[in-house]
């Protein structure tokens, strides 16, 4: 020990004891210390363990999924080189394909035509190298038709809920269809939810010439006697229609006819919007536009085509191409007016300018409209129904005419929901009828512009979807010669053998 040392011992004046003690501590404190780190060291050597453990497992893990690999891959390979099997479907007594086939085939049919479904079939075996064989476009015809005829005749439940709907169709000629959809007012879809096809069904498909009040009082008395009088009828504002349905009330004194919504709002905007001078002119030059460009550079600008029959039913196509047109005549430099030069464009175009403070107004009173039929698809009407559509259009800007057009609509809303009790919620729209008849109008392609065909049998089939059940099902009950008794029945003879017996005189007199 130095010297230093002696001397800085020689200061502590803490008497032995108190040195020992603290010794003593120190020694505890180290021994404690030490304690603790091997514990920690034993809880280390453990942890590794656990890990082994786990790694080694992981392992085995591993080894056995590359081995299911391997089994995998083997499996895929060898069903690669296997051929395809299509599903088992034994065919149906008396046909020559089962019914998940026949089924397939109508489901197509109901989206892609008649002919293009047996042409769809075919692309898809080619792509899945199958080769087996496909019904011919004539059958898959015959078989949406025995479904839809079955659709007819399945029996209705037992209600007193019932809801109809009634509209016709016209194509060519004097001849319309009738067309009458249920459903029940216990399985409306909640509010918020507009009806979907899902939701109804076919109760009546009849053609005809003549649909006075009386033919009409007639079918409904006999639709009535078949499932029962119901609770309302829903139809637009044909005479025949509504005046008709109130035979049912001699029957039964509750039942409501209420009016279709979407008619009487495209009626208002006829009488406000169309009868403006402005608004005739405007149309009467719309269609000379659409003739004089659509096969020139400004054929991208053609506007749409003209709906006679239901002009301020889908108006809104019109407008959006007024302002669209507005706003490219006030930018030359537009993307969309790169081939076309300011002469043209103001030649042609340029007369939509003169009606700038008319659009505007116009585009008001059919926002107004798509709200409110908006509105009564996913409420439908009920008390208080006049009330909250009120607010729904506060929020719309409005003009003088709007304003006309809001006013009419509620109180068209108010006056029909004074018909009903405090607790029933009804529809006041015939659109899923409409959405039905435009279905059929797809089935048809090309020939919806020549009458009615034997394939009005298959409007039944249209609303749902078939499954191999539902097949087995209908072809049980409805056979080819019933099907062809339901047309013969009610189809008489068509327009279109009318139109090949005109050729086939000429021909035979030649």
């Amino acid at each position: 020990m130095s010297a230093s040392s002696f001397i800085r011992v020689g200061l502590f004046k803490s008497p032995l004891r108190v040195v020992a003690a603290f010794l003593l501590r120190s020694r505890e404190s180290q021994a404690k210390r030490a304690s603790e780190k091997s514990k920690t060291i034993e809880d280390h050597h453990r942890t590794i363990q656990c890990l082994r453990q786990t790694v080694a497992k992981t392992e085995q893990e591993l080894s056995e999924m590359r081995l299911q690999m391997a089994q995998l891959k083997a499996e895929n390979q060898r069903l690669r080189e296997q051929p395809l099997v299509l599903p088992q479907d034994p065919p149906l007594p008396g046909h020559q394909f089962g019914a998940k086939m026949i089924c397939v085939c109508v489901n197509l049919a109901r989206t892609v035509g008649l002919r293009s479904t047996v042409t769809c079939l075919q692309i898809v075996l080619d792509w899945l190298g199958v080769t087996t064989r496909l019904p011919v476009w004539t059958s898959v015809r015959t078989w949406l038709m025995r479904v839809g005829v079955a659709a007819l005749e399945d029996p209705v439940e037992p209600a007193n809920d019932w809801i109809w709907m009634a509209d016709h169709s016209n194509q060519i000629g004097t001849e319309k269809a009738l067309v009458i959809l249920g459903l029940r007012a216990s399985q409306m879809p909640p509010p918020g939810v507009a009806l979907t096809h899902r939701h109804v069904r076919v109760l009546m498909v009849k053609p005809g010439v003549n649909w006075k009040r009386e033919d009409m009082a007639h079918v409904y008395e006999e639709l009535a006697k078949t499932i029962g009088v119901p609770l309302a009828v829903v139809v637009d504002g044909a005479v025949e229609l509504r005046e008709g349905a109130e035979v049912l009330r001699k029957y039964r004194k509750d039942t409501l006819i209420l009016g279709d919504f979407k008619h009487f709002a495209a009626n208002v905007l006829k009488k406000i919007v169309g009868a403006s001078p402005s608004f005739a002119r405007f149309t009467s030059q719309l269609g000379s536009t659409r003739s004089a460009i659509q096969q020139t550079e400004l054929g991208p600008l053609t506007p749409p085509s003209p709906r006679p029959k239901a002009r301020f039913m889908n108006l809104a196509s019109t407008l959006a191409w007024a302002e669209m047109v507005l706003w490219q005549l006030a930018h030359p430099y537009s993307k969309a007016r790169r081939e076309i030069t300011a002469t043209r464009m103001n030649e042609k175009l340029g007369w939509v300018r003169a009606y700038k403070e008319d659009i505007p107004r116009w585009n008001a009173c059919q926002a107004v409209v798509s709200r409110s039929i908006t509105f009564i698809n996913e409420q439908g009407l009920f008390r208080g129904a006049a009330d909250q559509l009120t607010e729904a259009l506060a929020s719309l800007p409005t003009c003088h005419e709007s304003r006309d057009v809001a006013a009419r609509l509620v109180a068209f809303v108010r006056q029909s929901e004074q018909k009903l009790a405090e607790d029933q919620r009804l529809p006041l729209s015939t659109e899923i009828l409409e959405s039905s008849f435009g279905l059929y109008k797809q089935l048809e392609r090309q020939h919806s512009k020549g009458g009615f065909t034997s394939l009005l049998a298959a409007f039944g089939a249209l609303l749902k979807p078939a499954t191999p059940q539902s097949i087995r099902h209908d072809f049980a009950r409805v056979s080819v010669k019933r099907m062809r008794s339901w047309v013969a029945q009610n189809l008489k003879t068509t327009l279109a053998s009318k139109r090949k017996t005109a050729y086939a005189e000429v021909k035979n007199a030649a």
